[in-house]
């Protein structure tokens, strides 16, 4: 064959999601409220969420940069957006916002 070949070295990179206490406190409060609206529905949230928690982490540069090196991942079906950062091999996620709220409180 007269073309030819070369091997790519892929790398994987391996990232490390971690929520802060803020983010947690606002996933927590979320899915109460939602299952206090209707059985099922707080646990059809935190899967939703914890979903993109995995689409975040398998790819955390696919979300939009918004405010400095904070990126942004909408809840499909929720009011909610995700944000995060990427340093390094780690993301952390500051908030999971209502999108209801006073944008003015957002991160």
């Amino acid at each position: 064959m007269g073309g030819s070949e070369r091997k790519i070295d892929e790398k994987i990179m391996i990232y490390q999601i971690s929520l802060s206490p803020n983010a947690e406190a606002d996933l927590l409060e979320a899915t109460l409220w939602y299952e206090s609206q209707q059985i099922g529905l707080g646990e059809k949230f935190l899967q939703k969420v914890e979903s993109y928690f995995f689409r975040i982490q398998n790819n955390p540069l696919h979300f939009p940069l918004k405010k400095g090196t904070l990126r942004e991942a909408y809840v499909q079906k929720f009011p909610y957006v995700i944000i995060y950062q990427v340093i390094g091999s780690n993301i952390i996620v500051f908030a999971v916002f209502d999108t209801h709220q006073n944008p003015e409180r957002k991160p």
